[in-house]
């Protein structure tokens, strides 16, 4: 059974090791789609007075004059147009007046780096003239492509202060015979929403598209998603990894947002009203992983669409306050169900401590309180069986050439002292699930993203470094202090702890904490942090049961 007990501890040992080979290059945090907490709780109704329920009724067909297919269009103006320049506390926009679209869209209060002077996350990963937003209306026979066309805008400027919450700005295009095509967007000056309404004047269109053009900053991996996304009420979320240039992906039906983006930011459009199923089309463009995710619908006479573009970080609570189940972007794969709970309960703290770091380690007491009564139960067990080891090793004497009559003796002694051999690692396994969900949520979560704690530690998303002039570690740089005192108390807590190991095995397990430290060496300090208080508690509880037990 010992032999079992160390077998249970080095699996353990294995995952662990085996989550650092396939990790580890994902351990320092990427830059966003290049890349305060704050959750604007009167956005979903504010959205709603403004927007109100989808109506699904035409207008009067005599409103209607002609059809685009009934037009000669003419070519798009020639000419550049002008940059509109949006500006709000959280966001500064840059849009064109080609095509009605975005050409950059810088958030203020989010960083590429912790760099004194470092600019702020661009969401705009594209040149013109591919742009997001990029717009094409349909005929019965022809389909006029929008994307690069001419627009004029109704202000050059839109600045959104105190003194002002919302502001819209027109653009708008002149197809010719009467015909023209507006589209508006509508900004608030707390929020990273968008409400965009196209309207066509005129005439009446049989469809339309709207496109959404990006490539992610660094290439992402297998566990670290990074590209197209979209959200159906049958399916839920299905995250798109188009492998070759020219592959696309196609659906149609009831759809809740499409998007792109990375663990930290997205771009998403919501569309808010239709009439039949939408129609969606994601083709990977090239190498580098700019993709075209193409939304197309059926449009309600001459008003074509209104649809939420939603451009800013995956604050969880921001997301659920928009509603169209836009929260479940934030995905953490099979740790899902933990991971989540972490991130609310952590951000509970926050709201009280201010400090992220103090909330983990009021997470890690509390996770620690209610592993209590089992881990105590383990210590006594893992106690007991240190005093059984005499009456085991007369058993083993006895008993060494019958392996079957050895195992019928071995549990009857268990069961007469009630121990359990296997206990002693029960708790360490129990945390695994909570010790790499803490990590999906410290390599995803933005709000712990650049989230300082104390001295040295200006990240949790990041490794542990001290750096000190003149002292450069190589492969590592600074000093990783916070991994080295987590390692020492994991030594000290094996000290501690009874061992019912055999000499050459106990030798084997002194290698343990060493190995741990390795392994620790390029994880968020957040998790580090996270377990350095876990070991802490262990000792105060096996020193309780040291010294109080029988």
């Amino acid at each position: 059974m010992e032999t079992r007990a160390l077998l249970a501890i080095v699996l353990s040992i294995a995952v662990l090791a085996g989550f650092q080979y396939f990790f580890g290059n994902q351990m320092v945090p990427t830059t966003a789609i290049n890349g305060t907490n704050a959750t604007n709780s009167s956005l979903k109704q504010s959205l709603s007075n403004k927007v109100g329920k989808p109506s699904l009724k035409k207008p009067k067909e005599a409103s209607i004059k002609n059809t685009l297919s009934a037009l000669d269009i003419p070519s798009a103006p020639k000419g550049n147009g002008k940059d509109v320049i949006i500006e709000t506390p959280l966001f500064r926009a840059v849009m064109s007046e080609n095509g009605a679209t975005f050409k950059h869209f810088v958030l203020k209060k989010y960083k590429e780096s912790l760099d004194k002077g470092a600019k702020g996350v661009d969401l705009i990963n594209v040149k013109p003239p591919i742009l997001p937003l990029g717009v094409k209306i349909r005929g019965s026979g022809q389909e006029i492509d929008l994307r690069t066309r001419l627009f004029s805008a109704s202000a050059k400027k839109v600045i959104l202060n105190h003194q002002q919450k919302e502001a819209q700005l027109t653009f708008k295009t002149d197809l010719g015979n009467g015909v023209i095509l507006y589209k508006d967007f509508l900004f608030k000056r707390d929020s990273y929403v968008a409400q965009m309404t196209m309207r066509l004047k005129g005439a009446s269109s049989n469809g339309f598209s709207v496109f959404l053009y990006d490539r992610p900053y660094k290439a992402g991996s297998r566990y670290i998603f990074s590209g197209p996304s979209y959200y159906t009420p049958e399916k839920g979320l299905e995250e798109i990894e188009l492998k070759e240039v020219g592959d696309v992906h196609k659906f149609s039906g009831p759809l809740d947002w499409v998007s792109f983006g990375d663990n930290y930011f997205m771009i998403a459009l919501v569309p808010l009203e239709h009439q039949g199923p939408w129609r969606l089309g994601i083709k990977k463009l090239d190498d580098l992983g700019l993709t075209e995710s193409r939304l197309s619908g059926i449009p309600l006479g001459n008003e074509l669409c209104k649809i939420i573009v939603y451009l800013g970080p995956k604050e969880i609570d921001r997301l659920k306050a928009i509603g169209h189940n836009l929260s479940e972007a934030i995905n953490f794969g099979w740790f899902d169900p933990i991971a989540k709970p972490l991130l609310y309960v952590l951000n509970f703290f926050y709201k009280y401590l201010h400090n992220y770091g103090v909330a983990i380690i009021v997470l890690t007491v509390l996770i620690k309180v209610l592993f209590w009564p089992l881990a105590h139960k383990s210590a006594q067990s893992m106690k007991t069986m240190q005093k059984l080891q005499p009456k085991l090793q007369k058993l083993k004497e006895k008993y060494g050439d019958d392996k079957e009559r050895l195992n019928k003796e071995l549990m009857q002694l268990y069961r007469t002292y009630k121990v359990n051999p296997m206990s002693g690692c029960l708790p360490m396994l129990l945390q695994i699930p909570v010790f790499f969900a803490l990590y999906k949520v410290l390599l995803q979560a933005i709000e712990l993203r650049h989230a300082p704690f104390a001295l040295w530690i200006n990240d949790l998303s990041a490794p542990d470094r001290l750096m000190i002039p003149g002292i450069q570690i190589p492969m590592i740089g600074g000093i990783p202090v916070l991994t080295l005192l987590m390692g020492a108390s994991m030594y000290l807590q094996q000290k501690m702890s009874p061992s019912s190991l055999d000499p050459t095995q106990a030798k084997m397990m002194q290698f343990l904490p060493i190995i741990f430290t390795f392994m620790f060496i390029n994880f968020p300090s957040g998790l580090v942090l996270y377990w350095l208080v876990n070991n802490i508690l262990s000792i105060v509880q096996q020193y309780y049961v040291n010294k109080f037990t029988e």
